[in-house]
């Protein structure tokens, strides 16, 4: 994962220095959040051919797609070190963004590999 910006000055200090701010490069941020969106639509692909093999109906196909998606939270959290605002601009960013895409996927993957599996 990119990082914050290091050329010029990386930190901006208040009149009085005691605040610090951080600056983030817009480019590391778009490929960090590329990242991001790739990652949680591959494991839904992955997790919803998995869900269908093992036969998950209903709530559980559902309750498994959150738990997924929580595992990929930490993931993402451990692989950026537990540093979240060098590589993000927020929380946010790293638990929500690309979920409900991923659900989409998760629903499609799910419904085709039961279908195959289960049902022909």
């Amino acid at each position: 994962m990119a990082g914050h910006s290091e050329s010029g000055s990386s930190e901006k200090k208040s009149s009085n220095g005691l605040d610090e701010l951080l600056t983030l490069n817009a480019e590391n941020l778009q490929s960090n959040m590329k990242i991001i969106y790739y990652s949680r639509t591959f494991l839904s692909i992955i997790g919803g051919v998995v869900a269908g093999i093992l036969g998950f109906t209903g709530l559980k196909g559902f309750v498994f797609y959150f738990l997924l998606m929580a595992v990929t939270s930490i993931g993402l959290v451990a692989k950026a070190k537990f540093s979240i605002h060098t590589y993000f601009d927020s929380w946010n960013r790293v638990l929500l963004d690309g979920f409900l895409s991923g659900l989409m996927s998760f629903v499609l993957f799910w419904t085709f590999a039961y279908d195959i599996v289960h049902i022909f």
